[in-house]
């Protein structure tokens, strides 16, 4: 497979390090010279010097034969912008970093649901580590074919969750309402925004993809 960075910032060279020793193939976008230089010892990949965000240098990372665009500068906006601009140039899949929670919801209106928000991620692990709790490895629990696939409902998806005909050997886990996690009940309906989180096989992947959109699942191979 193949994926385009935008921006050298540490997560994006740690990535970028995990996938190349699984032998796939790397293209980071980079607009400082140095720092590209500085990596350019360390790391078997392709490097274009510029600005992201601008249509012309997307290009140049070959749209067509790229499977996932990491957007992670360090910039909220201009990672936003280029997220816009990739998905214009045709990228098949589109990871969004904001920094600031705020952007969440235009990141979602903006149909950027492919998002991650670093700082949410590590403040909810660290908190419950303060509270003792059994920290589990979702991808120690999901094994062969399993997958998890996450989706934000519409308002065509208002309606009871035991109506909403999901593929075979597809179940509703849980759901976040407002951030907040809701257990669900017999009854349970599902409303505009609600972050729906399922357990499926792989092989209903592009069904629920099609149906949803590109938006994220967790991947356990073995």
């Amino acid at each position: 497979m193949r994926a385009v960075f935008i921006g050298a910032s540490s997560l994006a060279v740690m990535t970028a390090r995990f996938l190349l020793r699984r032998r796939h193939e790397v293209v980071i976008i980079e607009r400082n010279k140095e720092r590209i230089s500085a990596l350019a010892g360390e790391l078997d990949c392709g490097f274009l010097l510029g600005d992201g965000s601008k249509p012309a240098l997307l290009r140049e990372a070959d749209p067509a034969h790229t499977d996932f665009l990491f957007c992670l500068t360090g910039n909220d906006q201009a990672n936003i912008l280029a997220s816009l601009v990739g998905r214009s140039l045709g990228f098949a899949r589109i990871v969004t970093k904001i920094d600031d929670p705020e952007f969440e919801h235009i990141c979602i209106e903006l149909g950027l649901e492919d998002m991650i928000i670093p700082s949410r991620t590590i403040g909810r692990y660290l908190a419950d580590l303060f509270q003792g709790m059994n920290l589990l490895d979702l991808s120690g629990v999901i094994k062969d074919e399993a997958r998890i696939f996450t989706f934000v409902a519409r308002h065509d998806d208002e309606m009871p969750i035991a109506d909403l005909k999901l593929p075979a050997r597809s179940r509703i886990i849980c759901l976040y309402r407002g951030g907040k996690f809701v257990p669900l009940e017999d009854d349970s309906r599902l409303r505009e925004d609600d972050e729906v989180v399922l357990i499926t096989h792989a092989d209903n992947l592009p069904e629920l993809h099609e149906r949803w959109g590109v938006q994220m699942e967790t991947v356990r191979k073995h």
